[in-house]
């Protein structure tokens, strides 16, 4: 998504040891290059750090999916250059 990012992790430690760092980094990288006179990340950012279950985590990867589709940046999931769902290119695909 152009003016957001969506992440449906697993991690196998606690939040505090890669979220930051995660948002740290990226900030980082992306702010030199953003022309952004402000902080890459928002104050009021949406971590939902629990997901109850098997169904739900499917649910929010289905929403996670379907996001480029809704805000028209793509005709399927599968279009979306950035999609879990897009099919691998090989390095001389390119």
């Amino acid at each position: 998504m152009p003016n957001h990012v969506h992440l449906l992790a697993t991690p196998h430690v606690t939040a505090r040891h890669w979220l930051g760092p995660l948002k740290g980094f990226t900030a980082h990288e992306a702010n030199p290059d953003s022309g952004l006179d402000r902080p890459f990340w928002q104050a009021q950012s949406y971590d939902h750090l629990v997901v109850r279950d098997g169904p739900e985590f499917e649910r929010i990867r289905g929403y996670i999916e379907q996001n480029p589709v809704k805000a028209g940046l793509a005709a399927s999931a599968e279009e979306y250059l950035w999609s879990s769902v897009t099919p691998a290119q090989s390095p001389a695909a390119g």
